[in-house]
Order: structure tokens, then sequence, then C-alpha cells
């Protein structure tokens, strides 16, 4: 089972991206959980400057920007 955090304090992009990546798990059929963290002190544990930002199996695998769905179902595969 994945486990898939969504990096942002709240803004417009980070909502949209945990949006997406929802999505995009549901559509891969993927085991996986999806968790929103608005921490700031958590996101930047993870070395992460620029939100949002996508961590996967504790990898930041994308930050500061949204990708589209498709390459989101490609970087869950």
């Amino acid at each position: 089972m994945k486990d898939i955090k969504v990096l942002g304090p709240g803004c417009p992009k980070c909502e949209e991206l945990l949006e997406r990546t929802q999505q995009a798990a549901d559509e891969l059929g993927l085991e996986c959980t999806v968790e929103k963290i608005s921490d700031i002190m958590e996101i930047t544990s993870y070395g992460v400057m620029m939100t949002p930002a996508l961590v996967v199996d504790g990898q930041v695998i994308v930050a500061g920007k949204v990708p589209s769905l498709d390459d989101l179902k490609e970087m869950l595969r």
C-alpha cells in the first residue's frame, strides 16, 4: 500500500493537488492512503521549501507545482 502525502498550507493550488492526486489514485485503482499535511514544521522536515508538494512513500516527487492528471498517474504507478 502506497503512503501519499500532499504538503501545503491550504492554498488553492494545494487543494487542487490533493484533489487531482486522489483522482489519479482512484483511476489507477491504487491501494493507498492520501493525507494532507498543513503543518509547516512537518512540511519543512521533508526539505520542501515550495508548496504544494507530493510525497510518495517518504520521497518528495514534486514540489512547487501541480502536475497534470496524466503526469500524476505516471508518478504514482
